[in-house]
């Protein structure tokens, strides 16, 4: 009796920095031949969205062809725009896996909550869709991406080879330095680190104020097993998150202590 054929998974790739932005084409350079690649990606930088959703206006949606061979379309809308018009509009189903990235910038500690890198991975999983953000913490757009393909190759084919849980997101960031230095992945935590923000004022020619966000991040967290101690240390960091946001020993001691 003949063998059945494996079925050629589907991975849905997004991001939030925009469909032309290196990353994205260094993301879907790193997984080609793993699987059958849909791409659905905003039509320009969608940074710090978060899980923001379009209300109110409509969305565009438009085939693209500048990645060779590759399924392409650009959204007029947010991440999670992306991830919601793929499975219901483009693919009509659910990828076996959605990969949101390479963002060019850090999506480590607290700005996971402010990432549209992560938002984009966390509404595939509500979808439950396994999905995994990458970023790296080499802002420059002209940054070398060699060794986050690598790794990210590797993250990938393990989820492929190993299915785990259908909700999974794993939050994946690279340090900034040279694939040489990079020491592997290690599983963390996310560490309890943030801005400490200030807002410059200043007055435009008609004499009205505006202000500018500026800060700086810091660490609160001393512990050697957060994404942020990982990274310090030149390893690439693994922290699998959820997007149920119940504390459930929070949960455990207002139960014990309210008188309800």
């Amino acid at each position: 009796m003949a063998k059945a054929k494996k079925r050629n998974p589907v991975i849905l790739i997004t991001n939030d920095d925009g469909i032309t932005a290196p990353g994205i084409k260094a993301l879907i350079e790193s997984v080609e031949g793993l699987g059958k690649i849909v791409v659905v990606a905003p039509d320009k930088p969608q940074s710090g969205m978060g899980h923001a959703i379009t209300i109110g206006n409509p969305l565009r949606l438009y085939p693209v062809h500048i990645f060779k061979g590759i399924e392409a379309w650009q959204c007029s809308g947010t991440p999670v725009d992306c991830v919601k018009l793929a499975v219901d509009k483009i693919l009509h189903h659910k990828p076996d896996l959605c990969l949101s990235g390479i963002n060019h910038g850090a999506n480590h500690s607290i700005n996971v909550i402010y990432s549209g890198t992560m938002s984009a991975a966390v509404e595939a999983a509500i979808e439950s869709i396994p999905s995994v953000g990458f970023s790296s913490l080499d802002y420059d757009q002209e940054a070398d991406l060699g060794a986050p393909r690598k790794y990210a190759r590797q993250i990938v084919e393990n989820l492929l080879n190993n299915p785990l849980d259908k909700h999974l997101i794993l939050n994946v960031n690279f340090p900034a330095v040279p694939a040489s230095k990079m020491k592997g992945l290690r599983i963390c935590r996310q560490a309890y680190a943030k801005y400490e923000e200030d807002f410059v004022e200043r007055v435009d020619p008609n004499g009205r104020k505006y202000y500018w966000l500026t800060g700086k991040f810091v660490n609160f967290d001393k512990g050697k097993d957060t994404d942020v101690w990982a990274l310090e240390n030149n390893y690439v960091s693994v922290v699998p998150v959820q997007f149920d946001l119940t504390n459930y020993v929070l949960k455990a001691k207002i139960e014990k202590a309210w008188d309800i």
